[in-house]
């Protein structure tokens, strides 16, 4: 049995946590309130991996906070407190438009990941369906099934 580093370690739990974001609705979403963010606890659990991963996987990291911002804008989560109103608008200017095409390149690699899933599928099954299509010639013409 191999290993797999840190890194693979850590591209493994940023696939597993990026699945997991895009399979949730802003209802699931809703159900994972908890005091203002998304329970880290939970999202954890449900990955299945260790609260830890959140906090020290870059990649996970900027995705969650990413995801939350975008919740917070669509009134799932609520607004944050506590930022002055003058320090919160540069950042946000600045922001908005990184934030825009991290959540468009994480959503393409998303859709490429399942896109290739879905061909491999798509290959398999034809595969398969030729086998029965074999089968079902032979026993038309000769009315028995082949061994």
């Amino acid at each position: 049995m191999i290993m797999a580093n840190g890194q693979q370690l850590a591209n493994q739990n940023f696939l597993v946590f990026s699945t997991w974001l895009a399979s949730k609705a802003d209802n699931d979403f809703r159900q994972l309130v908890s005091r203002g963010v998304l329970s880290r606890k939970e999202i954890a659990a449900e990955c299945g991996f260790s609260k830890s991963a959140l906090d020290q996987n870059p990649r996970i990291k900027s995705a969650l906070r990413e995801a939350e911002d975008a919740l917070r804008e669509r009134g799932v989560l609520p607004p944050t407190a506590g930022k002055a109103p003058g320090q919160a608008e540069e950042p946000l200017v600045r922001e908005s438009g990184q934030q825009r095409h991290g959540l468009d390149a994480e959503r393409l690699r998303r859709l490429e990941q399942e896109n290739a899933s879905l061909r491999a599928e798509n290959s398999e099954l034809k595969r398969q369906l030729e086998r029965y299509a074999v089968i079902r010639e032979a026993l038309a013409l000769t009315g028995r099934a082949p061994r």
